[in-house]
């Protein structure tokens, strides 16, 4: 076999291993933003105080999520510094989990 045709079967199979494995890791994000949000979080969950249909939450004291429909800059932005009545979590969260939080909340209001 000559050497350009390996090294295209190998871009091949790499791009189609990514395009497999890219919505099962997706998905294992989203449902841990929704664990997080739903329960996991600290100091606080977010569901206690944000209603978001997706997750069944009905807080009251944060905005209603389905209806703002917050971009992601947004999110991390308010995740790190807190606003108003939220805490901030950035200390008490890893960028992986509040990544985790905003791709689920993007997703469930869009």
């Amino acid at each position: 076999m000559n050497k350009n045709f390996l090294l295209t079967l190998s871009a091949a199979l790499v791009t189609t291993v990514g395009l497999v494995t890219a919505p099962v890791a997706l998905a294992d994000n989203l449902e841990e933003g929704k664990q997080l949000f739903l329960s996991d979080a600290q100091p606080m969950a977010c569901a206690i105080c944000h209603t978001l249909q997706d997750a069944g939450s009905t807080g009251n004291i944060g905005p209603d999520l389905d209806d703002l429909r917050p971009e992601a800059d947004r999110i991390h932005k308010v995740l790190i510094e807190g606003m108003g009545a939220m805490p901030a979590f950035g200390d008490s969260l890893s960028q992986e989990q509040r990544d985790a939080i905003v791709d689920y909340v993007v997703s469930a209001t869009n």
